[in-house]
């Protein structure tokens, strides 16, 4: 067996899963000196391609989830273990660690049948995971649903989370088979991982960090290590730059658009679409809108589903639109390069759902956001943007609740493309860019971090393989 650390990841299906995990193999690779074999479930071709076009780490390809009839996401990665575990055990090697990301938890026992170390990729913020870990005692001390729960939840030496804002969608109603299962995984962090990989730096949650470190606060929940390695996103792929969106956008001034899209799982009502069209024209500012069509279902519907027809969302916008805004902006059906646009000099603004990951692509470019949270954590994520690192803005009555109207949407991307909020906002974001590329460079925080865990890593399996051989 090669002296390499061999590490297995475990991706659940969507790429907002993907695109982390993939990012995570490349740097343990490229910095680490790692082997990485990355286990997938592909739900669409895009995530396909995405793994394929990966050529330092080894992708297994598994059979995708059966999406036909409901089910959330932990029972389906719940459902495919066995196939992960024959496939992990089918290697020539025996792996010298498992990570899997927070759906993937259930696979853990792999981990402990080979006597290799486990951790998880946690691929968001410290806030959002200080409020996992303690998802499971506010299952016993909160009474009813959380949604009826006025009083803000406490977490011990972090900010404090007000249900009815920033918690977790799937969390506010108990008898909901989604809140159980939830509340599960959530049990087995500080049970069962040997540590948590983290897609945030210290110098972006610093207090939050120290909290989770802390056996007097939230150290005394879970007392595993964690390690800060973040911004993990996707690099700027220079190649991707040319075409008809460069080419516009190679003609507007510096800061002048805004970039509007809600994530590769994101979907609005029709109704709400009709009303950012408008928002967007009224406010005469340069724009480029990625749309789909719309949901009459829930607002994660795009995440499993494959919208094949190109011309069929624009069919969707208020009549006229098009053409009364072709001298002002580009509309793009179903997906573009994000990460090349918002490395543009001339985008200045970004109209988001907040995924985790839109939201680091959006702060390593120092663009400041409009934020609209859809589902799952993204609306944790807005609070921490719009009100603790103080780089977004947010409409007066959350999106889920009601539609938010063309005026305000008007009034909200005004403010950050052009008025003094707007460049308060933007001199916080590029320290924030600042903050990010220090943490990544030598010597910085995440690059310490990550030796820090594969330090730990080997420790860890030598450690195992000496029970092993006594036992």
């Amino acid at each position: 067996m090669s002296s390499k650390q061999h590490a297995a990841i475990l991706c659940s299906p969507g790429m907002g899963h993907l695109i982390p995990v993939l990012e995570l193999g490349k740097q343990l690779v490229t910095h680490q000196n790692f082997a990485v074999t990355i286990f997938i479930f592909p739900s669409s071709e895009a995530e396909l391609k995405a793994a394929t076009c990966t050529k330092i780490c080894d992708i297994v390809q598994l059979p995708p989830p059966d999406t036909s009839k409901p089910a959330n996401l932990i029972v389906r990665m719940r459902e495919l273990r066995h196939v992960f575990r024959s496939a992990v055990c089918a290697m020539k090697f025996t792996p010298t660690m498992l990570i899997v990301d927070l759906f993937g938890i259930e696979s853990f026992p792999i981990a402990e049948e080979l006597g290799i170390p486990k951790y998880l990729f946690f691929a968001s913020n410290a806030w959002f995971l200080s409020f996992v870990i303690c998802c499971p005692t506010f299952d016993m001390e909160v009474e009813g649903n959380f949604v009826d729960h006025k009083e803000p939840l406490k977490i011990p030496g972090c900010r404090e989370l007000r249900p009815r804002l920033d918690v977790i969608d799937i969390m506010l109603d108990r008898t909901d088979q989604r809140y159980h299962d939830f509340v599960g995984i959530a049990s087995r962090i500080p049970k069962c991982s040997d540590g948590i990989l983290l897609n945030t730096w210290k110098e972006l949650e610093p207090i939050t960090l120290a909290a989770l470190r802390d056996e007097n606060l939230l150290g005394r929940y879970s007392t595993v290590p964690v390690y800060p390695i973040g911004p993990i996103i996707r690099p700027n792929e220079s190649n991707s730059s040319a075409g008809k969106v460069f080419d516009w956008l190679d003609k507007q001034p510096t800061e002048s658009v805004i970039f509007v899209s809600f994530g590769s799982g994101g979907a609005l009502s029709h109704e709400q679409m009709i009303e950012i069209a408008w928002g967007l024209e009224f406010s005469q500012q340069r724009f480029i809108w990625v749309i789909r069509s719309p949901t009459v279902t829930t607002a994660d519907a795009a995440y499993f589903t494959t919208d094949g027809d190109v011309e069929g969302p624009l069919k969707y916008l208020p009549e006229g639109f098009i053409d009364r805004t072709k001298n002002l902006g580009l509309v793009i059906p179903l997906w573009a390069p994000q990460v090349e646009i918002l490395s543009h000099p001339s985008v200045g603004g970004f109209l988001s759902h907040c995924g985790w990951s839109s939201t680091l692509e959006s702060l390593t470019n120092g663009v400041p956001m409009i934020v609209w949270p859809l589902f799952a954590e993204q609306r944790t994520n807005a609070t921490l943007l719009a009100e603790e690192l103080g780089v977004a803005v947010r409409s007066k009555v959350p999106p889920w609740k009601k539609v938010v109207e063309r005026k305000e949407i008007e009034e909200m991307v005004r403010m950050i493309m052009e008025d003094q909020k707007g460049l308060v906002l933007r001199e916080r974001m590029k320290k924030l860019k600042e903050s990010a590329a220090k943490a990544l460079e030598e010597g910085g925080s995440s690059h310490n971090a990550l030796s820090q865990f594969a330090k730990h890593g080997e420790s860890m399996y030598m450690q195992l393989a000496n029970v092993n051989v006594r036992n």
